[in-house]
């Protein structure tokens, strides 16, 4: 170990580590430990793809009986008998039984949620490192910086380099939390909490209105300060801010109240989830006035979004799995730098083509009980990605 002055600065030092260059027989056990990995890697991809897409079609199939089965609502002040146990449609302001409260910084807000977000000022270190090779070893050198920034959760300094000069107070003297109103409403109907949890969309709360609450807090914009001097703050003072989600009554500087769209099932006076015949649940909650075609094309477009997230994550482990697998390949040439590279490319684009064509016969799999023709069509493209590489292969001279 090798470790060089300061630069100057107690922010930043340099430090190299070097160690001998691993031998064949050390790079093929790495190697081994690596294709292990990737056949578990490799393996998972098949789960995730195949239960990806029984998932999509369900959400589809049970957004498609809520569609034909929801009630709009002719007035959500009246509870109806007659929808009982029915899935219903509804839109209104939200409301709530009484404010929400910090008392240690004397505010209140009607809302649904309030959240006081602390952050502590507090050292950060970031690393730069560069690996090469010098006499026969690789050594690694490694830039530490530090830097002084606001952050929510507490740095551990203990895990730095150097933290000498460096150090973070263990804990926060005050902690973050959010309170969540334990009754809310839209209209007559009372929210459950899977509704509730629901109602996210967080706005910064402007503090220009509200005092000092304590002689050694200061306001500064939006945050109170547990600072000496807000303007030059020191490793350890605390900055204060609060959000809040769902203004549930009307605020002479906020508005009026958030108004929401629902669709649950009616118990009672209560919104519930509803289990439709596929086995999912249908609680659906939009902010803003929405009719009942534009929740279902909205819920549509995420269930489309989140199968085609999935299904790109699938293939990426099924591609990083293969590759894995197959690197010794790769460490049994990589004596012969030319050959090594070819080989490298070649692994590559074999990689992806296997990876493409197993994960749409995959996916049709999963398809085949819900749709068999689309099934039988996706199999059929599986096969693009082997004929394409078959393509690309020049072929042999004759003897």
């Amino acid at each position: 170990l090798q470790q060089f002055s300061d630069t100057g600065s107690r922010k930043e030092h340099v430090k190299i580590t070097s160690e001998s260059k691993p031998g064949f027989l050390e790079r093929l056990s790495e190697t081994s430990g690596g294709m292990l990995m990737g056949l578990v890697t490799f393996l998972l991809s098949f789960y995730l793809l195949f239960t990806n897409e029984g998932r999509a079609l369900r959400t589809a199939k049970s957004l498609d009986e809520g569609l034909s089965l929801v009630i709009p609502l002719d007035s959500i002040h009246s509870v109806s008998q007659q929808n009982e146990g029915r899935l219903v449609h509804l839109a209104g302001a939200l409301s709530t039984s009484k404010p929400l409260f910090d008392p240690s910084y004397g505010l209140s807000i009607q809302a649904v949620k309030l959240k006081r977000n602390v952050e502590m000022y507090q050292w950060v270190e970031y690393e730069d490192s560069t690996e090469y090779e010098e006499n026969g070893e690789i050594k690694k050198e490694t830039k530490y910086s530090y830097n002084t920034e606001w952050k929510s959760e507490v740095v551990n300094s203990r895990n730095f380099d150097r933290e000498i000069g460096h150090k973070n107070p263990s804990a926060m003297a005050v902690e973050s939390f959010t309170a969540v109103s334990p009754n809310v409403q839209v209209g007559s109907f009372v929210l459950s909490k899977g509704l509730v949890d629901k109602i996210d969309d967080f706005k910064q709360l402007s503090l220009s209105n509200l005092e000092d609450p304590h002689a050694d807090v200061t306001r500064g914009g939006d945050y109170f300060y547990h600072s000496e001097n807000p303007r030059r703050p020191e490793v350890g003072d605390l900055r204060v801010s609060f959000f809040y989600a769902g203004l549930s009554g009307d605020d002479p500087h906020l508005g009026s109240a958030d108004k929401v769209t629902v669709i649950a099932r009616q118990r009672g006076d209560q919104l519930v989830p509803y289990h439709t015949k596929s086995g999912e649940v249908l609680q659906i909650l939009y902010p803003g006035d929405l009719s009942v075609e534009e929740v279902f094309q909205k819920e549509h477009e995420s269930n489309t979004v989140k199968t085609w997230a999935l299904r790109a994550a699938g293939w990426l482990a099924m591609f990083v799995g293969i590759s894995l697998m197959t690197r010794i390949f790769y460490t049994l040439v990589d004596w012969f730098p030319v050959v090594r590279d070819l080989v490298n490319i070649g692994l590559k684009a074999f990689a992806f083509c296997v990876a493409s064509s197993l994960s749409l016969l995959t996916i049709s799999i999963g398809w085949l009980f819900y749709r068999p023709l689309w099934a039988l069509l996706i199999a059929l493209l599986s096969v693009v990605p082997i004929v394409f590489a078959k393509s690309r292969v020049p072929p042999k001279k004759q003897q």
